[in-house]
């Protein structure tokens, strides 16, 4: 069962990057899931900033920076796949 981990706040499309309101810890080489609507995707998260600054992980709480490999929308949901 995929875990509700987040939601998108912001989302740059011409960059792809997604701006995600966390829930739960994540990290680097995790797999996500965002869900919109009728659209859905997977990806491993290949990097995350905070504040242009790299990092490795985040926790519950915090706004994180990810690079999408598909168009998602704000108010998306993330889910953690197991």
């Amino acid at each position: 069962m995929d875990q509700e981990i987040g939601k998108v706040t912001h989302y740059f499309d011409k960059a792809m990057v997604a701006v995600i309101k966390v829930s739960d810890d994540l990290r680097v080489g995790d797999t996500v899931k965002f869900k919109h609507a009728d659209s859905e995707f997977a990806q491993t998260i290949g990097s995350m900033q905070i504040d242009h600054k790299n990092i490795d992980s985040v926790k519950a709480g915090e706004e994180v920076a990810i690079k999408v490999d598909q168009a998602t929308h704000e108010s998306a949901k993330v889910y953690k796949v197991e």
